[in-house]
């Protein structure tokens, strides 16, 4: 089945604005989506802005495109879109969130006799000391110009900058939520809106997630209460495209106390540690139904360089039997 991100989808279902990628949901087994592009900088862009133009966050614009200023990127320069992606491990429902990659993915529920599909979107993440946390969770509550009760930690840190926050910070231009907010189970934790855009893709929030005005206004209408929310931390991610084994490779995050929530299983993710013991246990997750060879050499590189971008590093084999023969 093609990735491609469906123009005729927007019309067909009459969507709005947003600046979100759509695919065509691969059949199970099949778990790469979308294609890289290349698009020619303008004398008067900056990375940010192309960035934004085309579904992707800041960490990625910038680590695909090495060497290339950020804000004066340069007319005629070629500016390479990381728009390819490996589709998380575990269910493909609901929202789906990695921190490590800074992207958050939406299954709608397929009506009858159309064919499913996904959409994804750039995101800011909690900054080190206020990590976003992992794990199940679901939309409690959805708000249109949401007010803003900073919590007390957030007061007290505003403070000791010199920039105090008041009690409650009304809708606006200066409210840090933005025009829309969806709660999450987790106390205190927000899926929102923006008022500072050139952040998303980076982790600067207080742990909650953070979304282009256009993406959030785009999923509000579509993301129902009791939606599923399951907040994953996968930097290292394998999937199938056909016969290749294809990795994408994001750096660790550091953390103040690494978490991890989730038990190896062949649709999970393991702890992050060592990053070539979670490879090999990726590797034989992926190849529990399906045999397969991995370049050990070409997969190092790919994660050496952790530019989020999806390599071949494999093939599939056809039985098991040479699968161990070339192993």
């Amino acid at each position: 089945m093609s990735n491609k991100k469906v123009i005729a989808l927007l019309l067909s279902l009459s969507f709005t604005t947003g600046y979100a990628e759509i695919f065509e949901l691969p059949p199970a087994g099949f778990d790469v989506i979308g294609a890289i592009a290349t698009v020619t900088a303008r004398d008067e862009d900056t990375l940010v802005e192309i960035a934004r133009r085309h579904g992707l966050g800041y960490e990625d614009i910038v680590r695909a495109n090495p060497g290339v200023n950020i804000w004066v990127p340069g007319e005629g320069t070629q500016i390479v879109l990381p728009t390819r992606y490996v589709l998380p491990p575990g269910p493909r429902s609901g929202l789906v969130l990695n921190v490590a990659e800074y992207r958050l993915y939406y299954y709608p529920m397929p009506k009858e006799g159309e064919p499913a599909y996904v959409m994804t979107y750039p995101v800011s993440i909690g900054r080190q000391d206020w990590e976003t946390p992992l794990g199940m969770t679901e939309i409690i509550a959805k708000a249109v110009n949401p007010s803003w009760y900073p919590p007390q930690s957030v007061r007290d840190e505003h403070l000791a900058d010199g920039d105090p926050l008041p009690p409650v910070v009304p809708p606006g231009p200066d409210n840090p939520l933005g025009k829309h907010a969806m709660r999450l189970g987790m106390p205190g934790y927000l899926i929102h809106g923006t008022n500072k855009p050139a952040g998303v893709g980076m982790r600067v929030s207080h742990g909650c997630v953070r979304m282009f005005p256009e993406d959030i206004e785009f999923l509000f209408d579509r993301v129902a209460t009791r939606t599923k929310v399951r907040i994953i931390n996968a930097p290292i991610k394998f999937g199938w495209d056909g016969d290749e084994l294809v990795i994408e490779a994001h750096p660790v995050l550091a953390a103040t106390e690494p978490e991890m929530e989730h038990v190896m299983a062949a649709h999970e993710v393991p702890a992050v540690r060592d990053q070539l013991t979670t490879v090999t246990e990726l590797f034989i997750a992926a190849t529990y139904e399906r045999s397969g060879e991995l370049d050990w050499s070409r997969a190092e590189e790919v994660i050496d360089r952790a530019d989020g971008i999806p390599v071949a590093v494999g093939l599939g084999i056809k039985n098991a039997a040479t699968s161990a023969a070339l192993e």
